[in-house]
């Protein structure tokens, strides 16, 4: 059994002074290696024995859509948006009190440029985050001991290349800027790549990093009031509901096959994994290039009376999930109770993405309100 601090580097999960410590020493550079001790397996068993997965590989097939036919010649303002994202969230109104914070004298131009930046910072992560998925599926097609999950994940590796191009290329012609890979995701896309064993690559990327990243783009989705984005977030959801299905389809038989030691480390790496994200998203690296004292705006971040909701909201795929593959309750429940203390475990009951994926496939109904 490992300590909090053995896990995430500190007993308190909410340590700000230890959260700010983590940082990205690598933002110049273009290429980061890690080093993947995982081997490579052939199957010779050709035989599609898992039903679940063999429907998720025929939807894949038919759901593939191609980046050039989203609506690239629309016109984002995106000073419309952040102006609309301001209105939103509420920062800077009577909602909060900012006396004596660096935000107390901000009027709306440092607001303005606050959230052009916020958008500049959000979609850099995703991002990054689908560069990770990417190779992280391409390690699953070599890993996988199943020819049918061979297959599915090798559909997920096209996806995830047409994911890594949409953002790459909606940051650079309609936003104004990229950012580097905050420490936070990068400390956890390393570890996942590094694992030798392929369920781990399973539970970090499919389970744990998509399965927020379909509840983040599910949330900017329905916010954003940007036609261009509003398309592609949902093209996007319709490919990351199949790849967290296809984690929960493939994990639950392998882990009835675990011994209670194996599993406690899955649950341990489940509950580093939602820590890291959560801490990604502090933002620290908009407080940074904005000037403000980093430390200082965070205390007033995570005071901020919306935040619990939000950050509760982005972990309402990957609880449910968890407690399908059995890790929640395994033992002596210690997964259910650090997702207690998180305060996460109120989405226990909410669907798994094993069984809604289909409803979500947003490329599938375009197709047939087309033709209809």
């Amino acid at each position: 059994m490992s300590s909090t601090e053995e896990m995430i580097g500190r007993q308190d999960v909410d340590d700000l002074d230890a959260i700010l410590a983590v940082t990205n020493t690598e933002v110049t550079e273009t290429a980061h290696a890690v080093r993947a001790n995982a081997e490579a397996i052939f199957t010779w068993d050709y035989e599609q024995s898992r039903k679940p997965l063999q429907r998720l590989y025929d939807k894949a097939k038919t759901s593939q859509w191609n980046a050039r036919d989203l609506p690239w010649d629309t016109d984002v303002d995106q000073e419309a948006v952040a102006v609309a994202n301001q209105i939103q969230n509420g920062w800077g109104d009577e909602r909060m009190d900012l006396t004596g914070t660096p935000f107390q004298n901000w009027g709306d131009k440092e607001w303005l440029a606050y959230n052009i930046e916020a958008q500049n910072w959000t979609l850099s992560q995703f991002l990054h985050g689908e560069q990770g998925a990417l190779i992280c599926t391409a390690q699953i097609v070599e890993t996988v001991p199943w020819i049918d999950a061979k297959y599915y994940a090798s559909t997920q590796v096209m996806d995830e290349a047409r994911h890594v191009e949409v953002f790459s290329r909606y940051l650079s012609e309609k936003l104004s800027g990229f950012y580097p890979i905050n420490a936070h995701l990068k400390m956890l896309l390393d570890d996942i790549v590094a694992d030798n064993r392929w369920d781990m690559t399973y539970l970090g990327m499919q389970i744990m990093v998509e399965g927020l990243a379909l509840a983040a783009f599910g949330f900017m989705q329905q916010m954003t009031t940007e036609p261009l984005l509003k398309k592609l977030l949902r093209y996007v959801m319709s490919d990351e509901a199949r790849h967290v299905a296809f984690g929960v389809l493939s994990l639950k038989e392998y882990y009835a096959e675990l011994s209670a030691a194996e599993i406690r480390e899955r649950q341990e790496f489940a509950f580093e994994a939602a820590v890291r994200m959560r801490d990604r998203f502090l933002q620290q690296e908009v407080w940074e290039r904005l000037g403000v004292d980093v430390k200082e705006a965070l205390k007033v971040v995570v005071h901020d009376p919306d935040r619990p909701l939000f950050t509760s909201m982005l972990f309402s795929k990957i609880v449910p999930n968890c407690k399908k593959l059995g890790l929640l309750d395994a033992a002596d429940g210690w997964l259910r109770k650090r997702f207690t203390e998180i305060e996460v475990i109120q989405f226990e009951d909410w669907v798994d993405t094993g069984e809604e994926y289909a409803t979500l496939d947003e490329v599938a109904k375009d197709r047939a309100g087309a033709s209809a």
